[in-house]
């Protein structure tokens, strides 16, 4: 009788630990944004106060989770604003995911989660920085993802330019804009206005803080030069494997363990080349795969081989990484290669849902910042998207609306 309550006690503990844990970040897998009717994914969204749009994610596990979401509204800084949840939502949050399918016909297996918003729950009443948190059934957070909910009350007028510095012209891209109300009056611009510009979807590269350098009547006028550029950078690589037995431009072989296997050819550096125009999607990624009809929940898992050439203007010790939206930019150890010495490559291996991808390999320095070009150059002619995000708050608000958007494409770059 001793042993059978002791094997039941084992067996209870087993269970305990295995279903309260939290779930390992390794397991959560291809976050994204989406809008109806637009199949390409973002790492951050930009929406309308009354638009649609959604966001997904694979837990990579049989087991299907009961997972929650809470919204917070932020001020300009990211910081958490001073309003109340029953001011800038209604109906509420904290809700349980019930959207979910289980994977079909998949060498991995997982569980596919999507909320849509606004939702019979939850409902946006306020624009501004939104910070979305998706929670396990303990309360754990597993991730979160920033938002940006916009008002119409502005137009944001947009253009790229050269910059004016001769060492920079070929190098680097300034955003000049003016912003023009909409029926909307803007008092003392100098205070209560600022403005968030942005390159191809990465918040973590944004230009903040610039004021208006001078006033034409209502609109606002910012013409900098060095205060608003960015390094050109390169255009992105890219890979599709919605084929996962085949063999293309990209993706030089393949094979079949646990799960395939999807080998690119090896990449080097541009840094010293000239600019060669590559059409790309600005660093975004679209979930496809071509044996099926829902890639959601049918589109497999593949590890991914990346190996780029070394160079002798790349050390050994080099810390690089690859990135895109897939990883919302992050400078993570997941993704970070190592140097083959046998090979003299740097390589990595990521486990990456069907689909076509662009990435960028990017070295950092011992603080994990950007040394923006190290691999692949800087180039005015590169085609980059930018977002130029206008904030307001009058006297006596007590948050940060989002009054206007605009965006600028460096194609149409101009001295």
């Amino acid at each position: 009788m001793k042993k059978k309550f002791t094997f039941f006690y084992v067996l209870c503990f087993i269970i305990h630990f295995t279903f309260s844990q939290s779930i390992p970040s390794e397991l959560i897998k291809s976050i994204s944004f989406q809008k109806p009717n637009d199949n390409i994914s973002n790492s951050t969204i930009l929406s309308g106060l009354n638009e649609k749009f959604s966001i997904s994610f694979d837990v990579l596990s049989g087991i299907e989770f009961d997972l929650y979401y809470v919204i917070e509204h932020c001020d300009f800084d990211w910081e958490k604003s001073q309003l109340l949840k029953s001011e800038y939502l209604s109906g509420f949050d904290e809700v349980k995911i019930e959207n979910y399918s289980s994977s079909f016909n998949t060498y991995q297996i997982f569980t596919h989660y999507k909320i849509n918003f606004p939702n019979s729950n939850t409902r946006f009443k306020k624009s501004g920085n939104y910070i979305i948190k998706i929670l396990d059934e303990f309360g754990e957070e597993l991730f979160s993802r920033k938002f940006i909910i916009y008002e119409n009350l502005v137009s944001v007028n947009a253009e790229i330019k050269r910059s004016r510095k001769l060492e920079f012209i070929n190098r680097k891209q300034v955003v000049n804009f003016e912003i023009n109300p909409i029926n909307f009056s803007i008092n003392n611009p100098n205070r209560t206005v600022k403005v968030n510009i942005f390159k191809n979807n990465n918040l973590n590269n944004a230009v903040k803080g610039l004021k208006p350098q001078y006033n034409i009547g209502q609109k606002l006028v910012y013409r900098y030069d060095n205060e608003s550029g960015f390094w050109g950078e390169n255009e992105y690589l890219y890979f599709e494997n919605k084929f996962i037995r085949n063999t293309n431009t990209k993706i030089k072989g393949f094979d079949l363990n646990d799960i395939y296997s999807n080998f690119l050819y090896s990449d080097y550096p541009r840094i010293d080349k000239k600019y060669t125009y590559n059409p790309d999607i600005n660093g975004k990624f679209l979930i496809n795969s071509s044996n099926s009809t829902e890639a959601d929940y049918e589109a497999d898992y593949v590890y991914v081989h990346f190996s780029l050439e070394k160079t002798k203007k790349i050390d050994n010790e080099s810390k690089i990484y690859i990135v895109g939206d897939f990883n919302n930019y992050e400078i993570d150890e997941n993704y970070k290669m190592k140097f083959n010495k046998n090979y003299n490559l740097f390589e990595a291996k990521i486990k990456l849902k069907q689909g076509f991808y662009n990435y960028k390999y990017i070295q950092v320095d011992q603080n994990k910042n950007t040394i923006y070009g190290a691999i692949d150059g800087n180039f005015d002619e590169t085609e980059n998207e930018y977002n130029i995000i206008v904030y307001y708050r009058d006297f006596g608000e007590r948050y940060d609306r989002v009054i206007g958007k605009g965006k600028g494409l460096s194609e149409f770059i101009t001295n």
